[in-house]
């Protein structure tokens, strides 16, 4: 009964650590597509400004 019951809770924790391995990974890649948008709108604006500042010249 007792090798039963260590059996369980090592296999979940398996499965637990790989969910939570899984939604590390999940966040990290959103996270860094949400950066390279903003990266991009930086960039864009930044464009934007320096095409305005060689107009005035």
């Amino acid at each position: 009964m007792g090798d039963a019951i260590f059996q369980f809770v090592v296999v979940g924790l398996i499965i637990i650590g790989s969910i939570s391995f899984t939604l590390f990974i999940r966040r990290l890649l959103i996270n860094a597509s949400y950066k390279n948008q903003r990266l991009n709108n930086i960039e864009q604006k930044l464009d934007i400004i320096i095409k305005k500042m060689d107009k005035d010249k």
